[in-house]
């Protein structure tokens, strides 16, 4: 069967999705993932301007489980990923950051999307597609999309490897129980803000753990594997996020720039701040991945699995062991 033939839809290209069809297509499943965004990858993203990139997702991962530590080996063994060993500070004293100096932490590279597009590669990727709703015709589903110019389009079996609110607005008219899952998840928004410098900043730190005021990271792109630059990354607080989470972007850059110089960061030559509504959660489900046979719908995502970069790709290999063992019982 050809990826055009697929009868298995992943709603959402980020890592738990990827993770979830790559599995599958070692299993002789072949699928279609869609994803709102312009290229798969989810929190794993780089942006890009005219002469500066910046990792403005996750920033790093770990791998604790020797499943995801052999997947790692491969990233590493296609030039994917590499250790990141940052000059590591802890800014403001005691509070909720505590690094163990032992970790080992990885990044993408030369970019945080490179496991991503790693992963994509030779799958049926179909980006800037929205999915707005599931509807029921007989044994399959109908996905209905939010772009005009796409058609709709049925499938045997739904996965959805989303954050958890976006995951209950898509079940919630269709399948209450799945719905419970997502619904029973908190999510937390968090702004983060680019900054690119015209010369070094002259910060005695790559990376730091911020334990007071709005922010709660920094790091300076350059300092990881396969970069260069002078960009630098700050993620602000979910507490302060929330409180800010629809005030406009300027006015977010000006905040945590202030901010940033309490500790010495001088003005940047260029600032440019994203707002992730799902970056992380409180409380993360530990069911590995939800699976409902008779109705073809299946939830993964890092929600579902501890969190973390780690917990998506252990999610979405948990979800495509559970669709392929009932495949093949009815085979």
């Amino acid at each position: 069967m050809s990826a055009a033939d697929a009868r298995v839809a992943i709603i959402g290209a980020g890592l738990a999705g990827l993770s979830c069809a790559r599995a599958l297509a070692d299993a002789g499943i072949p699928t279609r993932l869609f994803d709102k965004a312009r290229a798969p990858g989810g929190r794993l993203s780089t942006r890009r301007g005219p002469h500066w990139q910046c990792d403005h997702g996750a920033q790093y991962f770990t791998a604790r489980t020797r499943e995801f530590r052999r997947e790692l080996e491969r990233w590493i063994a296609a030039g994917a990923a590499a250790l990141w060993t940052p000059r590591l500070s802890i800014l403001g004293g005691a509070g909720e950051h505590h690094p163990d100096p032992s970790v080992q932490r990885y990044v993408g590279a030369p970019r945080m999307n490179a496991p991503a597009r790693l992963l994509a590669d030779g799958l049926a990727v179909h980006c800037g597609q929205t999915v707005r709703g599931l509807e029921r015709h007989g044994e399959r589903w109908q996905l209905h999309f939010l772009e005009e110019e796409s058609a709709s389009q049925a499938f045997d079996t739904v996965l959805l490897a989303l954050p958890a609110p976006q995951a209950l607005q898509l079940l919630a008219p269709v399948n209450p129980h799945l719905a419970d899952l997502a619904g029973r998840v908190v999510m937390r928004p968090c702004w983060a803000l680019m900054l690119d410098y015209a010369e070094p900043c002259p910060l005695p730190f790559d990376a730091a753990f911020i334990n007071s005021g709005p922010l709660r990271w920094a790091a300076r792109d350059g300092s990881k594997p396969g970069r260069s630059g002078q960009t630098w990354l700050l993620q602000a607080t979910a507490d302060w996020s929330r409180t800010y989470l629809e005030h406009p972007a300027e006015d977010i850059a000006a905040r945590l720039i202030e901010a940033f110089g309490a500790w010495g960061a001088p003005a940047p030559h260029h600032a440019t701040a994203h707002r992730w509504r799902y970056a992380d959660l409180t409380e993360p489900l530990e069911l590995g991945a939800a699976w409902d046979g008779p109705s073809g719908l299946g939830l993964c995502g890092d929600w579902l699995q501890g969190g973390r970069v780690e917990g998506a790709w252990l999610s979405g290999q948990h979800l495509a062991r559970q669709v392929s063992s009932d495949a093949a019982a009815t085979r």
